[in-house]
């Protein structure tokens, strides 16, 4: 044992540098691990913590006034119901920011859908205009319990008396109301009302909103909301950064595990004389595959137990919603299981691979075998022979033979070589597909900036007044009203946008625009809840009016999870020729900026516009960016190990070639080129392996995530042709730079060292 460990020490003082990687290496990963398995925690769990404290509704039906829903008590599976509560839609505003809420009357706090007071207290009748605000609805308004909201053009104005959680779909400023609750007095000119109604069986979702439209009729229904959407907002983006921080990890972590084994075989095939005199001296096979085994995991164990002491003493400080996630995560029941589980696998996974080529190591006979001597590894081969005879520099033509005359060797190489690579072009296509959003909206369904309500004003008035601003490229009017999809088992946003003259410029995908009567355009989200395609003909009911359209496009919608059909307010005017805008999308000129713009129409609007920013999924994907670039920083850290490895490799060889390059006349500056040219050829090889597959594979899964999350697939944007090759130039140029020192060393060592090395 001693023994043993005098020559682990011995070897790790003199690959100092390497044993420091491989530890960075493995405690940058399990760092990523970490930070996944925390936001997959953080995505569900505080959710389900809400729903399950407040009793929370399976499904909240919103009907009309008039509607009998006292018939929903017996139902088979309902096991109580909230409500019914009368409900207002209206504007709040507070320091000059504007919000749409729903106004829900609420005598007493429910007992099911019961809302989690964060700060302040419930709803005291001693003060009629007092409100209790949902706590994403009060961050979006910068409001606090004390505070005064104001309702625009009314002269209204309420106290917020408490914050307060909901399991309930949060609001979403542009795309979905806010709640806030209230005294039933404070309720004026009620537009319906919202039922709440909470199920024995979960699973059941879909045949309980079934059996309640029928019960009430489909007329009297105009939005339904269930859990499962709930659930589904509630994990919105921190599941996707999970998501991409756990593919990132594993994939780093089979990187690395290739990485050390590629390091542990290029060691033992230039430490062979050294194995061989351990088992001369009396060591076992065993013993000398747990010297390479013991000393590596050790390097990975380092790293795992730095990783995890990182992530929970200081993970919590991580600004935004990572260091959010692990503050939350710390507190959850699995917490503990999954500090130890994830670096434990880690490192399992590298000591797996490292046995793979420890156990080579031990098969090394204790009498080293001669080496046969070949020309630069093998015969020179004819392309290399014809290449030399029209007087290329032969640093070049040799150094590309020296690459890949092992092919086998050379091929694991690259293939090692290239798969951070790999990840690498993956995690740029990431980057540029969110700088897509930010710098060409219009591609990913997001041609317009502002969305302004005028209930005020009519049509022509309200145009007038927006398309006035000169950085108002245009107005597009239009409707966006809850459709109950066929067997009336959840409901869809029906917009009509634009008119045939002036159409609304959606983003395709698939399909051609809907410029035809009854023809119309659809999300991704639509299309597989309804399990129609393009070309399709769908019936839905808005109220108790049936509306047929024939799905001509898709179209990429990043609102309401890709839930949306989409056609002119000519073609809805066809049913309802009374039917008149509700709402504007604006189009502005480009370099206007939205901020400016709105402030500009508020002030000319003199209090009759409700004004909001357009939502764009890339504001909430801006930590996004800080993972993609520590990622890029770990996978490149993986591959710097490799190319060391592969540089070490190739200088060991090239030894037993050194006094046959001299005798034929080159340099030593000669010599050192061949073995720059050699790990050059081997970088190109790999960037070009990297890029080739990089890019379909980062297409593919940003795609495949648009799917999932109802945008649709057509987002992915790679990076570009220019990034590319500067990154590829950087990739070679850097491992030619690398090189070069070592092979100099070598070039000028003296002949009786050679001799040694050959022998």
């Amino acid at each position: 044992m001693r023994a043993t460990l005098r020559w682990a020490h011995s070897d790790l003082r003199t690959h100092r540098g390497e044993a420091l990687f491989l530890v960075l290496a493995t405690a940058g990963i399990v760092v990523s691990l970490l930070l996944a398995t925390a936001l997959f925690g953080y995505a569900t769990n505080p959710w389900q913590r809400v729903f399950t404290q407040a009793r929370g509704a399976h499904v909240w039906l919103h009907t009309g006034a008039a509607a009998d829903t006292a018939k929903l008590t017996g139902l088979d599976g309902v096991e109580s119901v909230a409500g019914p509560y009368p409900t207002a839609s209206t504007t709040l505003a507070s320091r000059g920011t504007r919000a749409s809420v729903e106004l829900r009357g609420t005598p007493e706090r429910p007992a099911v859908g019961r809302p989690l007071l964060t700060s302040g207290h419930w709803l005291d009748p001693a003060n009629p205009d007092g409100v209790v605000l949902e706590s994403h609805l009060a961050r979006a308004l910068l409001a606090a319990p004390g505070d005064t909201l104001t309702l625009p053009g009314t002269g209204r104005s309420l106290t917020v008396l408490g914050v307060a959680d909901s399991a309930e779909p949060r609001y979403r400023a542009g795309e979905r109301a806010g709640l806030v609750w209230a005294p039933p007095a404070a309720v004026r000119n009620q537009g319906g009302q919202v039922i709440g109604l909470r199920l024995t069986d979960p699973d059941d979702t879909d045949y309980a909103v079934q059996r309640a439209v029928t019960v009430l009729g489909a007329g009297a229904v105009s939005e339904v909301s269930t859990w499962k959407q709930a659930r589904a907002e509630a994990q919105g983006d921190n599941r996707l950064l999970g998501q991409v921080l756990g593919l990132f990890g594993l994939g780093a972590l089979v990187a690395a595990g290739l990485a050390v084994h590629g390091a542990i075989g290029t060691r033992i095939r230039g430490h062979l004389r050294d194995i061989s005199v351990l088992k001369a001296i009396g060591f076992t096979p065993g013993q000398v595959v747990r010297v390479f085994l013991l000393q590596h995991l050790a390097y990975a164990l380092l790293g795992a137990v730095a990783a995890a002491a990182l992530i929970q003493a200081l993970g919590s400080r991580i600004p935004g919603r990572l260091g959010d996630a692990v503050g939350v995560w710390h507190g959850l029941p699995g917490h503990t299981v999954a500090l130890f589980a994830v670096p434990v696998g880690a490192v399992l996974l590298i000591g797996a691979t490292t046995g793979l080529a420890a156990w080579r190591a031990g098969r090394v006979p204790p009498v080293p075998v001669p080496r046969r001597a070949a020309p630069l590894g093998g015969r020179l081969s004819g392309a290399a022979r014809q290449a030399l005879g029209l007087r290329l520099p032969p640093a070049l033509v040799l150094g590309w033979h020296r690459a890949f005359t092992r092919r086998f060797r050379s091929l694991a190489t690259v293939a090692r070589l290239a798969l951070p690579l790999l990840l690498i072009v993956v995690a740029m296509s990431a980057w540029t597909t969110i700088d897509r959003f930010d710098s060409r909206p219009e591609q990913v369904g997001l041609p317009t900036a502002l969305t302004v309500h005028a209930p005020d004003l009519a049509d022509g008035e309200a145009r007038t007044l927006l398309e006035r601003d000169t950085q108002v490229a245009a107005a597009y009017p239009g409707v966006e009203v809850a459709a109950l999809v066929p067997g009336q088992t959840a409901t869809i946003a029906l917009r009509g946008l634009g008119t045939h003259a002036d159409p609304y410029p959606y983003a395709l995908a698939e399909g051609r625009a809907a410029v035809g009567r009854d023809e119309a355009v659809a999300g991704q989200g639509l299309l597989e809840l309804l399990d129609v395609k393009v070309g399709d003909w769908v019936r839905m009911t808005v109220g108790d009016q049936p509306q047929i359209l024939h799905i001509v496009g898709r179209s990429i919608e990043p609102e309401n999870a890709g839930r949306v059909i989409s056609t002119s307010l000519d073609t809805l005017r066809e049913n309802d020729p009374r039917l008149a805008p509700t709402l504007y999308e604006l189009r502005l000129r480009p370099g206007a900026d939205p901020g400016q713009v709105a402030d500009r129409l508020a002030d000319a609007g003199q209090g009759r516009l409700d004004i909001h920013a357009v939502p764009n999924p890339a504001d909430g994907l801006s930590a996004l960016r800080g993972v993609v670039v520590g990622l890029i920083a770990v996978l490149a850290l993986i591959g710097l190990i490799e190319l060391l490895t592969a540089i070490g490799g190739t200088v060991r060889e090239g030894e037993r070639d050194l006094l046959a390059l001299k005798a034929i006349g080159l340099s030593p500056r000669q010599i050192t080129a061949i073995t720059v040219t050699s790990t050059a050829c081997t970088a190109l090889a790999a960037v070009a392996v990297g890029t080739a597959l990089g890019l379909p594979l980062g297409h593919w899964l940003i795609d495949s995530q648009g799917r999932s999350s109802g945008i649709g697939a057509g987002i992915a944007q790679g990076p570009s042709g220019a990034l590319l090759l500067l990154f590829g130039a950087a990739a070679v140029t850097g491992a030619a730079a690398l090189a070069a020192v070592p092979a100099s060393r070598a070039a000028h060592r003296r002949l009786a060292d050679t001799l040694s090395a050959v022998a």
